[in-house]
């Protein structure tokens, strides 16, 4: 015993440091990623993007949407899984909105980006975006030469080949001379920055893939065209008049459109048409605005009944006054959004679309003629009451109502849910922050 009570005090020295030694080593394990995620951002050469072979990457982009249907199914076959195959509350301060939670509440969210690409839900949940690529800085907020775009600037990113994951190295305000035509796999990540696309043209996604647009302030765009445009480092081609929307999704597939604010455009703010599927708009702040939102092409154009869009946790607000969405054809989940104004309707649609909408606010405007949420456009009652079109858990206020049809049963709407609704009376909490958020680094945002 005397022994023991002689060398305790070396005993406890040689514990001590050893527990010292597994910290440091632990730390440095952790911290590895991080610093490899951070010079990656810093080391960034926009000058050496060099143009790759297209090859596959060719074939990829030519069609994005060639089997709409084999999409929907992989899709179908993600959400059903999606309960155990991950967890999206990894850092969850318990707001109640998943996506949110997902990254927000990480404080050095800035050094770990792509992780915003595990935080997808709904149809568009796996577009990856250039989750698996380098960094991309954007530094020149210009746009002098749509054929022979500078490096560093926005349009110079987003059509390279490789998947990248396009930050901004300031504030800026973009002004487009013309379509910014986007390539596949790639993520625009405005965060921590205050960031314009404004004044001219705005973005087009056309026959691409795995596209995630997250941060931006998206207004006053308007019609250009009649002009050459690149969208890859080998090609560019003759671009006939666009018609001015915030973002014209084309013939694509896996896009994710989150936490932007959109506003006052020439036509659309987003429109997805011509076979377009797998796609998620979360989270976004929508305002002074006619037609809001186009899903689908034409009453014509079937390929769009293999179209499937969630729409979530998005803010339609201030001076909207219809298409929120209008749909046509295809699957649509709107679930959890706040609807604080319309002037003629919220959600209308033809050609049979079947349309699930869950656990949204719906606030009517004073108009005692404008208190519907819904409308039939161009189609007679007979034609109609067998479409798909429910109303669960939602919240009227002010009068709201929301005229149902077709199927009460569950299974009519299988293909048309795409995550679990939340209860309407956390609308409040959920899309509170919804729009282009200000997020400081080393601050949870």
């Amino acid at each position: 015993m005397a022994v023991w009570l002689r060398f305790s005090p070396i005993w406890t020295l040689l514990l001590l440091a050893l527990l010292a030694s597994v910290k440091a080593t632990t730390e440095k394990e952790e911290l590895t990623p991080r610093l490899k995620e951070t010079r990656e951002i810093q080391s960034s050469s926009n000058t050496s993007m060099l143009p790759q072979s297209r090859g596959d990457d060719d074939q990829q982009n030519e069609h994005a949407v060639e089997n709409p249907e084999t999409i929907a199914a992989m899709v179908d076959a993600s959400i059903r899984n999606s309960s155990t195959r991950r967890n999206l509350g990894y850092f969850s301060c318990g707001t109640g909105n998943p996506i949110d939670d997902c990254w927000r509440c990480d404080p050095q969210w800035q050094l770990r980006r792509k992780r915003l690409a595990d935080c997808g839900i709904g149809f568009g949940r796996n577009a990856v975006g250039g989750r698996d690529g380098r960094y991309y800085v954007v530094s020149d907020p210009g746009d002098d030469d749509p054929v022979n775009p500078k490096p560093g600037t926005l349009r110079h990113a987003v059509i390279q080949d490789r998947p990248l994951w396009i930050v901004f190295k300031r504030d800026m305000v973009i002004t487009l001379k013309q379509e910014l035509m986007m390539n596949s796999f790639k993520t625009i990540d405005a965060r921590g920055v205050n960031v314009h696309i404004a004044n001219g043209a705005c973005i087009t996604i056309q026959f691409v893939t795995n596209i995630i647009i997250h941060g931006l302030h998206i207004h006053d765009c308007k019609p250009t065209g009649n002009a050459m445009v690149r969208n890859s480092p080998t090609h560019y081609g003759w671009r006939t008049m666009a018609d001015g929307d915030g973002i014209s999704i084309f013939g694509s597939s896996h896009i994710w459109i989150d936490h932007n604010s959109l506003s006052n455009c020439a036509d659309g703010l987003i429109d997805a048409i011509m076979g377009s599927t797998a796609i998620t708009v979360s989270n976004n702040y929508f305002t002074h605005h006619n037609e809001v939102m186009l899903l689908g092409h034409s009453d014509s154009y079937e390929r769009d009944k293999q179209m499937q869009v969630t729409i979530a946790y998005n803010h339609f607000g201030e001076g909207l006054i219809q298409r929120m969405p209008r749909c046509r054809h295809g699957y649509f989940h709107v679930v959890n959004n706040d609807y604080t104004h319309w002037e003629m309707y919220a959600i209308g649609g033809s050609a049979n679309p079947t349309i699930n909408s869950q656990g949204n606010r719906y606030l009517a405007p004073a108009d005692p003629f404008a208190k519907e949420v819904t409308k039939r456009v161009d189609t007679a009652d007979g034609v109609w009451k067998d479409w798909n079109w429910r109303s669960e858990g939602d919240l009227m206020l002010n009068g709201a109502y929301f005229t149902p049809s077709g199927a009460g049963a569950a299974s009519s709407y299988a293909r048309a849910s795409s995550l679990g609704a939340k209860s309407s009376s956390m609308i409040g909490v959920i899309t509170s922050n919804a729009g282009a958020l200000s997020c400081r680094r080393g601050r949870q945002c």
